[in-house]
């Protein structure tokens, strides 16, 4: 599959790394030679120093044979117009980039499509979901619903109250095989286990089961159920904006915000929101806001350190739930390993967007982004496929790889070793990054 990039900014060359262990030929464009340079010979993948709107560097780039492309860079209207031309030269399917709320609302899809916008990325849209979506479930790290919620998957964090805890995956408590654990992460290091790793306290187990059999992981990671009625918001940036505009029926929600300006403009903006003027980096100023009668902490300042401090702090006031945004992808698995509760990543976030949107050659399998070094893959199994040839457990699966769900005539089911792949079921696949090249020929 042929990709176009347009925009090397954090998201597009992020992206464009992720995209570059798929062994997709991957152009990365922009009209900045400096931005470019700092890609290194590591990564399986093409630069082009040229303008995202010019119809001349569409053509040189192949516009017309490009299956994907994407506009990520910091204009909306730039990604618009480039997808647009795009479009109109010949590729087959475009995503853009926007900062505008409006363009969301279906009424004006039909707009979009018609100029030749095919998907749209609000990353701060996504991280408000994903912030709901961290406060709904908030014995939770991570939480994902693969085949409209038919499979979840769920990453804990274990402390010793978890009964879990210095236990062999073979030696496990339970006596039906409900869940699948897919993935250990431990300190900075992703593990794909087998029956002889040992969960250990501080690991973050990620875990995947069907719907009915929630409430057992969550009392074997030893966590309690809370309702999530008072949220404190830490920072007025678009994030904290989006999500009280779209979440204040569901939260009572206060922010605490150091820009006055950007205060009055909240307090027009959010009419059904507290809006504080004062530095939530002050422990006073918590005090004051009386923080510890929150349900929820949520850090949102545009510093990924401020943050973390931030979360912690929350913590040592007995904040049950806190979510700390951390644009810096350098500090996400250091933050992972601290006790500050769900981490968000707008980078991270766009990029499993678009894997979800991206497909591979024969358009059935989508991929999704769960971990910075972990992917989930739903692959579907073709005729005559390597994977179909005996029983999971006899398949001498290779290493980084383990087979979690799988879906086959509509109905979710989990993995064992004793399942039988047929060709035409969906399997969710957990593998380390950049394996899935390899895993596919497994299937196919």
């Amino acid at each position: 599959m042929k990709i176009v990039i347009a925009g090397a900014g954090e998201v597009g060359t992020h992206l464009a790394k992720l995209l570059s262990n798929e062994d997709q030929d991957i152009i990365l464009l922009d009209s900045e030679q400096s931005r470019l340079d700092d890609i290194n010979d590591n990564y399986n993948l093409m630069t082009w120093n040229g303008s995202t709107s010019s119809f001349e560097t569409m053509r040189e780039v192949g516009i017309a044979n490009t299956d994907l492309y994407i506009a990520v860079t910091p204009y909306e209207t730039r990604n618009i117009t480039s997808c647009a031309i795009a479009k109109r030269l010949g590729a087959k399917k475009t995503v853009a980039r926007i900062d505008n709320y409006e363009f969301l609302d279906k009424k004006n899809g039909s707009i979009l499509k018609e100029i030749g916008v095919d998907n749209l990325i609000y990353p701060e849209d996504l991280a408000a979901d994903e912030i709901d979506l961290a406060l709904s479930h908030n014995w939770a790290r991570y939480w994902g619903e693969l085949h409209d919620g038919g499979l979840i998957l769920i990453g804990v964090k274990l402390h010793t109250a978890s009964p879990i805890v210095d236990c062999k995956l073979k030696d496990l408590p339970v006596t039906g095989h409900n869940f699948h654990v897919a993935a250990i992460k431990r300190n900075n290091e992703t593990i794909i286990p087998g029956g002889n790793d040992e969960i250990r306290h501080d690991d973050i187990v990620y875990f995947i089961t069907k719907p009915d059999h929630i409430s057992t992981i969550r009392d074997l990671c030893g966590k309690k159920k809370r309702v999530i009625k008072k949220v404190l918001i830490m920072g007025g940036s678009r994030i904290a904006r989006r999500f009280a505009k779209r979440f204040h029926n569901d939260y009572h929600i206060k922010i605490i915000d150091n820009d006055r300006d950007n205060c009055e403009y909240m307090a027009t903006l959010l009419p059904d929101c507290e809006i504080v003027y004062g530095d939530g980096r002050d422990i006073e100023v918590l005090r004051e806001n009386t923080i510890y009668q929150y349900d929820a902490f949520v850090a949102l300042t545009d510093f990924s350190e401020t943050n973390i401090l931030s979360c912690l702090s929350a913590k040592e006031f007995g904040v049950p739930k806190t979510v700390a945004d951390v644009e810096n992808l350098q500090f996400v698995s250091q933050a992972e390993n601290l006790n500050i509760g769900t981490i968000i990543n707008k980078k991270l976030l766009a990029s499993s967007h678009i894997f979800k949107l991206l497909l591979d050659a024969d358009e059935e399998n989508a991929k999704c982004l769960a971990l910075a070094d972990a992917e989930v893959a739903e692959m579907q199994v073709k005729k005559g496929a390597k994977i179909t040839k005996a029983p999971v457990k006899d398949l001498h699966l290779p290493f980084g790889m383990t087979l979690a769900g799988m879906v086959r005539d509509n109905e979710c089911r989990l993995v064992s070793g004793n399942t039988q792949i047929e060709a035409g079921d969906f399997v969710v696949v957990f593998c380390l990054s950049g394996t899935i090249n390899k895993i596919e020929k497994w299937f196919n």
